[in-house]
């Protein structure tokens, strides 16, 4: 990665990827919800759910963090 800051065109490709994956982790969080409240639910499935949740925080945060420069103090 490089330090010079994003074009605009970059910063709105960041921004529809980022808003894609919330989306998508929004979906995911519904879906994990309403399985773990099935006792009969296969308990494997859930946790690659979870999984694939944490994944997508995890994206969503470092795009987050390309569109927020570090200040420095």
């Amino acid at each position: 990665m490089t330090d010079l800051p994003l074009t605009e065109e970059e910063k709105a490709q960041i921004r529809e990827r980022l808003h894609a994956l919330e989306v998508e982790h929004f979906d995911l969080n519904d879906v994990i919800t309403r399985l773990a409240a099935d006792p009969l639910q296969d308990r494997l499935q859930l946790q690659r759910l979870k999984k694939r949740k944490l994944a997508l925080k995890d994206q969503i945060q470092r795009l987050r963090a390309r569109l927020i420069p570090d200040i420095i103090a």
